[in-house]
């Protein structure tokens, strides 16, 4: 039975999505800052999927208890899949949200509307210390906007739009945001996969 889970993460945004996603299951989610000396992972594999693996069963490793990561990807159609999986540093290593978003804009400057489409994929990893990984996917289609809007949420929020709300998800609240996101969705089937874990004598009915 799983009474406690690390937050593989040091991003305070994720963190606090994360408390929110993962709430009510009744486990304690510990942060990674509670433990000295945790690894910082270097997310140098192929695909979403391995880099939440990795760090998942590093923290896992490390501090002897059920850890959850995750990582996101950002396909944008005319970049041909590009940023992909190098989303979070596309700038470059070190590169601000501001700098990824700058640099995705200038590269999409004249596009038309109709050819700046684009998803999200999260993949969240759930790894324990018997190194056992069990991972959930979410995706979110979109739209690249053509110049920032909204001050809500991180990374790529402020220049992906939501067609059918005319909005980007830095212009929801966190509470609508985590309704529809790709990591909302992932989290949740997460979420699941950890009810599962750790009652394991219940048995999903939807």
């Amino acid at each position: 039975m799983i009474r406690e889970v690390v937050l593989a993460t040091r991003n305070r945004h994720k963190v606090q999505e994360l408390v929110v996603l993962l709430g009510g299951l009744g486990i304690r989610l510990r942060e990674l800052d509670e433990f000295p000396g945790a690894p910082d992972v270097v997310e140098d594999g192929a695909t979403c999927e391995a880099n939440a693996i990795k760090k998942a069963r590093a923290i896992a490793a490390f501090t002897g208890l059920p850890a959850v990561a995750d990582d996101t990807g950002l396909a944008v159609d005319a970049l041909g899949g590009r940023p992909g999986v190098y989303a979070a540093r596309y700038a470059g290593d070190g590169a601000t949200y501001e700098d990824n978003c700058r640099k995705l804009l200038q590269e999409l400057r004249g596009v038309p509307r109709a050819r700046r489409t684009a998803r999200f994929l999260t993949v969240a990893a759930i790894a324990l210390p018997s190194d056992s990984v069990r991972v959930a996917h979410g995706l979110l289609e979109g739209l690249i906007a053509e110049e920032v809007s909204g001050t809500l949420g991180f990374g790529y929020d402020a220049v992906f739009v939501i067609p059918e709300l005319g909005k980007t998800l830095a212009q929801l609240s966190a509470d609508h945001k985590n309704q529809i996101s790709h990591r909302a969705k992932a989290f949740l089937l997460a979420k699941d996969l950890l009810r599962e874990m750790t009652f394991p004598d219940t048995r999903l009915t939807a």
